[in-house]
């Protein structure tokens, strides 16, 4: 039985160890010419070191929630996907009622304004 995960460890192994040479080479090879705009804030909007305490706006959580769902979306969609055949119109009318859930969801996140940035 174990006999059969071997070549899924062979694989890990060899990604693992391919990643980490990878990252060595260009650590070690790659050039540090830091600047102003390297070093700057950016994907957040603001700075990473500085209080904890700190307001920013509630719209980077709605951004990484409504991200969550549809990635969450995506990852049910694959093996329904491969076992469509199998599982029948019943899984058919089930994955239209998530989606259904789904695309109210961000219809509600739309009209709230939370994709827009001023």
């Amino acid at each position: 039985m174990l006999q059969n995960y071997v070549p899924i460890l062979i694989f890990l192994g060899v990604a693992a160890a391919l990643g980490c040479v990878l990252m060595g080479l260009g650590y070690l090879f790659g050039p540090r010419h830091p600047d102003s705009e390297k070093l700057s804030a950016y994907e957040c909007g603001f700075e990473a070191f500085t209080d904890a305490r700190m307001k920013f706006d509630v719209r980077y959580y709605l951004v990484a929630i409504l991200f969550v769902v549809f990635d969450l979306e995506i990852a049910f969609l694959f093996p329904w996907a491969v076992a469509l055949g199998e599982v029948g119109t019943t899984a058919l009318l089930a994955m239209g009622i998530f989606l259904l859930i789904l695309v109210v969801g961000f219809i509600y996140e739309w009209k709230k304004g939370a994709l827009e940035w001023d």
